[in-house]
């Protein structure tokens, strides 16, 4: 039971900007708001058509996630009320596991290369397979 207090307290104590914790979580959403830019200039200069498919949604998901994420550490230090629980930061890293799961999974499965065949001119089978009609 203390765990959920802990949680859903809806004013947690205020730390400053000056915190380390503050400091490392300001400097991680920056760098996904920032590098979501970097993400569009990435995936348009990208050649392969199943790798610019599949990495479609990174941009647009890193920069809400770095706002969010941002507006989040803001609220916990000017101590906003409701707003400044410690339960959205749990929502918004399992959200943000799921989504990179999601996607490490689909990159893995839908992001291949199809190797050619090697054939083999000496196949036992060949005598028994069904040879082409010939027309008279």
């Amino acid at each position: 039971m203390q765990i959920l207090s802990y949680l859903f307290w809806p004013n947690p104590y205020a730390p400053d900007y000056s915190n380390p914790k503050v400091v490392l979580l300001l400097l991680v959403c920056g760098v996904l708001v920032v590098g979501s830019f970097a993400l569009k200039r990435w995936r348009k200069n990208k050649k392969n058509a199943v790798t610019k498919k599949l990495s479609r949604s990174w941009p647009s998901a890193a920069f809400w996630f770095g706002l969010i994420g941002l507006f989040l550490v803001v609220s916990r230090v000017e101590g906003i009320s409701y707003v400044s629980m410690r339960v959205w930061w749990l929502v918004w890293f399992v959200t943000m596991g799921i989504y990179v799961g999601i996607q490490i999974k689909m990159y893995s499965m839908r992001n291949y290369e199809v190797l050619p065949k090697e054939q083999s001119a000496d196949d036992p089978r060949e005598k028994y397979l069904p040879k082409k009609k010939k027309r008279l």
